[in-house]
């Protein structure tokens, strides 16, 4: 059976609130950067930058990081020796989107586990809040997500 190419653009698209969506990300580009991280990409994650290198929801919140986004990001928070002395350490994370106040959400790419957590900056919790990539899609642009 084929799958339909835009499934995660089609399915953003029909929850409330505005997004803006970038040209596919290329293959070499998601190499690349499960090269520098040193872990491939959740599926379900390459699947959608495959589609939209990153979407913007409004006021250009990162709903989803670009694939450059994604690899800075996360090597800042790994590497960067200050923050290594405040939190525990985010090797476990790959942090793919902000809730524009700072906190983080991220999956686990080191175990077949496809739930969505959110890292708080202020108190370093990393707390449970979507079964899924699209799940949080659909709970963060409905409100149920609230941080």
């Amino acid at each position: 059976m084929e799958r339909d190419p835009n499934v995660w653009t089609d399915l953003v698209t029909a929850l409330p609130g505005p997004a803006a969506f970038q040209p596919a990300a290329s293959e070499a580009s998601l190499f690349r950067c499960a090269n520098l991280l040193r872990h491939p990409l959740p599926q379900d994650l390459a699947a959608l930058l495959r589609e939209s290198n990153g979407i913007e929801g409004e006021y250009g919140d990162g709903l989803i990081w670009s694939v450059e986004r994604i690899v800075s990001e996360n090597l800042t928070m790994r590497q960067d020796a200050e923050l290594a002395t405040l939190y525990m350490p985010f090797d476990p994370l790959l942090f793919f989107a902000d809730a524009g106040n700072g906190d983080l959400f991220a999956l686990l790419p080191g175990i077949s586990r496809p739930d969505v957590f959110v890292w708080n900056h202020e108190d370093d919790s990393r707390t449970w809040v979507a079964p899924s990539l699209a799940k949080y899609l659909e709970w963060w642009l409905t409100g149920r997500i609230t941080l």
